[in-house]
């Protein structure tokens, strides 16, 4: 039974499970916490994040006043705060996905992956196998991993779940270890864990240091288009929201010790992605056809770039009858109107202002 939720001197209520969602002011965790509150509003939903550049709370501030939902700001690299939190909540289960996860800041500071991803990670397996103390009936440690630890794939094939791991830059090779020890925990402590592995996400609310809001802000703003290469490397796009209901399937059905694949079925070189979404903003900006394309500029490609990711995600369509929702097109559509109808939103992200939600909504606590 999980812990009640007392709001402003009204009847304790009882919750049927108490889960915790780490990185969830992020981009997939804001959409995976929305879920799980919206839902299951029987869940106490504790959302764990130290709310760095990435983690914004006003992706959230449609749920914030839900009694079911709770914030709470910590750090998961500092040991003591993550063990400080486990006394605190009964927690029936940890969705994990808190992580740093740009490849390009990992090349210029890989320190920090190693210490968020695997120390991090690390500190919550602890946390769990002290307050679990070898009662584990009921309980999950689900860990949200990447395709990218499985390196790169030549121009056939599927990365599936017995794909061996050939991670190629710090943030995945720092992924991997922290899959590799959730296994161990697993196998070693008997913590009973899943893990599961996605393609490159796409939606709502992602911070504009990624492809597609990047693109989609830099055309907004007749800004140069930075383009790797010659845009030739290939990705797997997933709807974020399909992400969410994925997990949310696995969480509650993924079998202890199992990994599940979880990818769009959608391949694209980021060029032709590029050039879609030069067209889809033409049409949306009423500017000339093709006037955006003249925005691409092609820069000096990232050391150890991965040329393709494909992800087989089968075993979670046959064993759960998941599928991805909606067309990319489509994806991609509601994706470009959202940040246009969301300009406050963005504005907030670039200057910097977003950092302060968290002051305003939560000071005095």
């Amino acid at each position: 039974m999980g812990l009640g939720k007392e709001n402003k001197g009204k009847k304790r209520i009882i919750m049927k499970k108490t889960i915790l969602i780490t990185g969830g002011a992020g981009f997939i965790g804001s959409h995976v916490v929305r879920r799980f509150v919206n839902k299951y509003p029987d869940y106490l939903i504790v959302n764990a994040d130290k709310l760095t550049y990435a983690g914004n709370l006003e992706n959230l501030a449609d749920i914030e006043g839900k009694k079911n939902y709770i914030f709470e700001k910590i750090d998961i690299v500092d040991k003591e705060s993550v063990m400080r939190l486990f006394r605190k909540y009964p927690f029936d289960g940890v969705i994990h996905l808190a992580a740093e996860s740009h490849v390009d800041r990992s090349i210029t500071s890989p320190d920090e992956f190693v210490f968020t991803n695997i120390v991090g990670t690390v500190n919550l397996l602890n946390s769990a196998r002290v307050s679990w103390n070898n009662s584990c009936q009921g309980k999950l440690f689900y860990h949200i991993s990447t395709d990218e630890v499985f390196g790169s794939l030549g121009k056939e094939g599927y990365f599936t779940e017995h794909t061996p791991y050939d991670p190629k830059s710090p943030y995945s090779a720092s992924k991997a270890s922290s899959d590799h020890m959730v296994r161990a925990y697993n196998h070693t402590f008997g913590i009973p864990a899943v893990v599961s592995n996605c393609s490159n996400n796409y939606g709502p609310n992602q911070f504009p240091e990624k492809l597609i809001p990047l693109v989609i802000n830099n055309i907004k703003t007749n800004k140069p288009i930075p383009v790797y290469g010659k845009g030739e490397n290939i990705r797997d796009w997933l709807y974020v929201e399909d992400h969410a209901s994925a997990i949310d399937l696995i969480f509650h059905n993924g079998k202890t010790g199992e990994t599940y694949n979880i990818g769009g079925n959608n391949e694209w070189k980021n060029i032709d992605l590029i050039r879609l979404l030069c067209s889809i903003m033409d049409r949306k900006l009423n500017r000339t056809p093709g006037a955006s394309e003249k925005l691409i500029t092609f820069v000096k490609d990232r050391p150890g770039h991965d040329l393709r990711y494909a992800i087989d995600s089968s075993k979670l369509q046959k064993e759960f009858g998941w599928s991805p929702i909606p067309e990319f097109a489509d994806g991609l559509e509601k994706t470009v109107e959202w940040y246009l109808t969301n300009e406050k939103w963005l504005d907030g992200i670039l200057s910097g202002d977003y950092s302060k939600y968290y002051d305003r909504m939560y000071s005095g606590r």
